[in-house]
């Protein structure tokens, strides 16, 4: 009876770990996306006036994140490195242009924003990491 147990908890614990696992990979055939806008300061400028538009009402000014409410869930924090979501450019990328749903409630941004805009917000993003 012990050892069904132990066993049990095993499957739990393995199971809740694989999901963590899982969520921490991303997306792979977006990790594979390679930034084409070179992070030069006029880019970074611009994705920085393109993040507070879009981006810092929910994620935080400075990319802090956001308290979320009731029906929204809190914005993660764009400042650290281990992302839910990936955190390869490709991945940021993808996550802005088709969102995050539906759990995190992340709209798309794809009929908003042109790609090259989408990059440079990634490179503002990766500037503020920093």
């Amino acid at each position: 009876m012990a050892s069904r147990r132990l066993l049990v908890a095993l499957v739990v614990v393995l199971a809740g770990t694989g999901g963590l696992i899982l969520r921490a990979q991303g997306n792979a055939d977006a990790a594979k996306l390679k930034n084409p806008v070179a992070a030069t300061p006029e880019s970074v400028a611009a994705g920085q006036q393109l993040y507070a538009r879009n981006c810092a009402s929910c994620h935080g000014r400075n990319g802090q994140g956001g308290p979320g409410n009731d029906l929204i869930p809190a914005a993660p924090s764009l400042l650290g490195d281990g992302w839910a979501h990936g955190s390869t450019d490709g991945e940021i990328f993808t996550n802005i242009k088709a969102g995050v749903a539906p759990d995190f409630n992340m709209v798309p941004f794809k009929d908003r924003l042109k790609d090259d805009e989408i990059w440079n917000v990634v490179n503002y993003i990766r500037s503020i990491k920093k």
